[in-house]
Formats: C-alpha cells, structure tokens, sequence
C-alpha cells in the first residue's frame, strides 16, 4: 500500500487529506489484503487527484475492482453538488453506459446437447468485434429515436417484451438526452452497429446458476439453481466514444475558461450547470440511451436462437435486470442528514440501489437491486442485491467486475488465444472470437480473482451476494 495510505476498517482504507495538493475531501477505497497486494500506486493518485475537483461531497470512492483509468480510475465514483461541482468525461469514460444485463431460460446444463453448434448460432446471429456491422439496417431518423427512447425504442420495434423494460435501470432511458449535443461523426459511427457486440471485455456467456446464497433474493430476481442463464457485457459502441472523444475537446477548452485547477489534463471538466457541461451531459445520455437499446437488441437476437434451436418458448427467457458500469446520473442522497440532490459519477462501477430505493421495480423494491458482477472469461460471475449500507456510504455504489491486473499488450505477449482456449475447453468451457488475439488479452489471468472482489463488498455491506454463475461457454467481441 502507498505510504500515507490509512487503514479505516478490515477492506477499508483512506487517503487523507493532503496526500496531494488541494484535495477537499479524503479519498476511500474497499480493498482485502489479498487485492491491497496487488493495487497499482498509480490507481490511488488517481482517486486523490479526484478529491481535489469543485463541489465533490463526501469521498473520493473506489471500489475493489480499482485500478488506472483515463482521468477517474476504472472502479471509481464521485458525487459533486449540482451548485458548486463539475462533470467531467473521464469520470464516465469513453464507452458510455458499458453495461451488463442478464436473462434466464428453461433449460437446464444438460438440455444444450450440442453447446458448439448453439455457441455457432449465436455468433452468428450477433455481428462480434471492432467493426461488426448490424444486419438492423438503421435510418438516421431510427437512430434519432434510439437517442432519445433508449430500450424503449427497441421494445417498440419489435426487439423485445414489454416487461424487459421494467428490469431495466432507469426503465432504459435518460429522459435527459440531447441529441442535438452529438455529432453527425458519432451518428456515423452509431448507425451501423445497433445491435452488435463490441471488442475488448465485451461478451455474451452463457452460464449456469450454480450456486444460491439468498433464497428469497433469487426467487424474486428469477434465478433458478441448475437453469441456463445468458449474459450480454456491452455498451454504446462507436458512437459512445465519439461522445465522449467529441466533448473531451469543448471541456478541456472549459476547464481553462471556468479556471479549474487541476493536478491532471485528464480529469477535464466544467461546471455541471454550464453550456459546455450541459452539452455534455445530454449526449452522454443519448449514448447511454444506444447503449440500452443495443443490449435490448442483442438480447431479442440471442432469444430467438433459443427459441430456433430448442422450441422453447420467447416469452419463458425473463430478464433478470441490466446495470450501467459508465454513467452520470443526478440522484438524491442523504448528506449529513439531509437529502440532497447529485451528479454521481461511476466510472467502471455498478448502482446497488437498496430496500425502499427509487427506480427501483415495485416487486423488487423490498428487495434491493439485482447488482450483475461478471467474472473473466472461465471464472464464476455473480449475482448481489443492493443495500442500505450502499446508499448510506458509497451513493448506493459497488464494483462492476474483477478489475485487470495485466494490460492487453502484456497479456498477448505472454499468452496466445489458442493456448487460453484450449486450457479452457479443457475445462469444459468453449471460447469463440474473431480471432486469437480476442481471446489472448481477455484471459482469465489478467484479472483480479472475481470471488476476491465480491467477497469484499459482501462483508463491507455495499451489495450482498444471492447467486454465483458458473461460465459454460463465451463469444468474445
């Protein structure tokens, strides 16, 4: 652990005020010894350096996830006051509204007799990778409405249930999207790619519910032990990294014009309330509203292969729910006794919404939020539920995934995708991507252990566990 660093509780530590110049507020970070050992000291300067910008409340956040990012480390969250603080791009990222969603089936492991015949089907029904082209055949005036509707717009073309919507944070829609604030280069970009899957971490898994720890939690989300379950790891593709690389350019010019110091280029912002600031915001709300309908479409695709492949029925595959892993949202929470309304940044972390929590559904509201925590390709994801410990101390925040300890260019230099799939299937776990490469740089051992990451933020509270998800196989993007 960097020296100054403090230990504040068992997974909890602190980085005090001072650590470096000008921070208003200290920074917090959950972290078991195990992944404490392990942490880039680059990763801690990054949560400081957030504490330093206008109108932060609280904390500096980081999750066990935690690790170096563009401007916000990946795994980081920030709330700033809607009067005196700032956005900023870096603290969302540049794939806007990356999110997970989860859906079951009827079927049970034994069902899928032939797996790489149904990992064939679905790569196929889903274009995969940089590049993949929808066969959705968009218009520009769709892609308008896909901006402003979200999951909505998908839902009513015929991509969907009604009901999907309901499980769906913010029911899929940021009703504060400006499609005005995006550029005809990010529509460009948006129009070929509705529906498809993109590269990098992103994929579609199948998986087993292998384990069940809450019963009255899993029985309200749908989980079943022993069925099949499919989840979709993607987000606004194309056009959500034109937004953010489009606006980073007019908010870097605000950051001078507004006088906002700044211990790094990268955490570029300006007032929440400014021209430049609210441009921002509603184009990324338009990209998080692609990024819904994207999974909402992938989602309709995978199901009907189901439906082609096994004669089950398309309405018997429920979705579980879906997270945003980037997103800005304004939220109220409780500040020293008092409600307040925020822009809470979550840059590579997951909303954990508990009991009694707004948006949530209403057979779901005694509950919490299904949190979705993914594992790497070949290790178990899991499924949480929200808590009140979340809101009350991270503004019902928790981690999205495990976290990477090895950089993409590291892990091609040492591994190759054949060796990782063949180690994999090994195993009893198919892996199919566009090519070897694909494969090499999302191995299991490039992340953090994905039990190690739960388990912290199951004993701090911030989202307990209710079911862990075995992989049987993976198409990665």
């Amino acid at each position: 652990m960097p020296e100054g660093v403090i230990r504040a509780g068992p997974d909890e530590w602190e980085i005090p005020v001072g650590y470096v110049p000008g921070m208003r507020v200290p920074g917090r970070f959950f972290l078991s010894d195990a992944l404490a050992a392990i942490l880039e000291p680059g990763a801690v300067q990054q949560l400081a350096n957030v504490a330093t910008l206008p109108g932060i409340v609280r904390y500096s956040l980081g999750m066990p996830d935690l690790h170096w990012g563009y401007g916000f480390p990946i795994g980081g969250v920030a709330a700033f006051s809607l009067d005196e603080g700032v956005i900023s791009p870096g603290g969302v990222g540049f794939d806007i509204n990356c999110g997970v969603r989860l859906f079951m089936t009827p079927l049970v492991r034994s069902d899928i007799k032939k797996p790489r015949e149904l990992f064939e089907s679905l790569y196929h029904a889903v274009p995969t990778g940089v590049g993949a082209k929808s066969s959705a055949k968009l218009t520009p005036a769709a892609l308008s409405a896909i901006m402003e509707k979200g999951a909505r717009w998908a839902v009513d073309a015929g991509y969907g249930l009604e009901r999907d919507l309901v499980r769906c944070e913010e029911g899929g829609v940021m009703k504060q999207a400006d499609i005005r604030a995006v550029s005809a280069k990010a529509r460009v970009r948006g129009i070929p790619q509705g529906g498809t899957l993109g590269s990098g971490n992103h994929f579609l898994e199948l998986q087993e519910v292998s384990e069940i720890y809450d019963e009255a939690a899993a029985a309200a989300f749908g989980l079943v032990k022993g069925r099949v379950c499919c989840m979709i790891h993607c987000g606004s593709r194309g056009l959500g990294h034109q937004v953010c690389t489009d606006h980073l350019k007019v908010i870097e010019e605000a950051t001078k014009k507004y006088h906002i110091p700044l211990p790094d280029r990268q955490l570029a912002c300006a007032p929440a309330g400014s021209p430049e600031g609210t441009a921002y915001f509603g184009a990324m709300a338009a990209a998080a509203n692609y990024a819904w309908a994207n999974r909402q479409m992938i989602l309709h695709a995978a199901r009907r292969e189901f439906v082609r492949m096994f004669g089950i029925e398309y309405e018997s595959m429920p979705l579980v729910y879906d997270v945003a892993h980037n997103v800005a949202k304004i939220e109220e929470h409780t500040v020293e006794g008092y409600r307040a309304r925020l822009l809470v940044h979550r840059k590579g972390a997951t909303r954990s919404f508990g009991p009694g929590a707004p948006d949530l559904p209403g057979d779901l509201a005694v509950i919490g939020q299904p949190v979705i925590i993914p594992g790497s390709m070949g290790t178990s994801s899991y499924v949480l539920k929200g808590t009140a410990t979340a809101m009350e101390r991270t503004f019902g925040s928790t981690c999205h995934g495990s976290g990477r300890v090895m950089s993409r260019s590291q892990a091609k230099k040492k591994l190759t995708g054949k060796e990782v799939s063949d180690r994999l299937l090994s195993q009893g776990i198919i892996v199919r991507a566009p090519n070897e490469a694909a494969i090499a740089d999302e191995a299991p051992e490039v992340y953090k252990p994905s039990s190690e990451v739960v388990q912290v933020v199951h004993d701090a509270g911030l989202s307990t566990l209710v079911a862990r998800l075995s992989p049987i196989g993976v198409i990665k993007g």
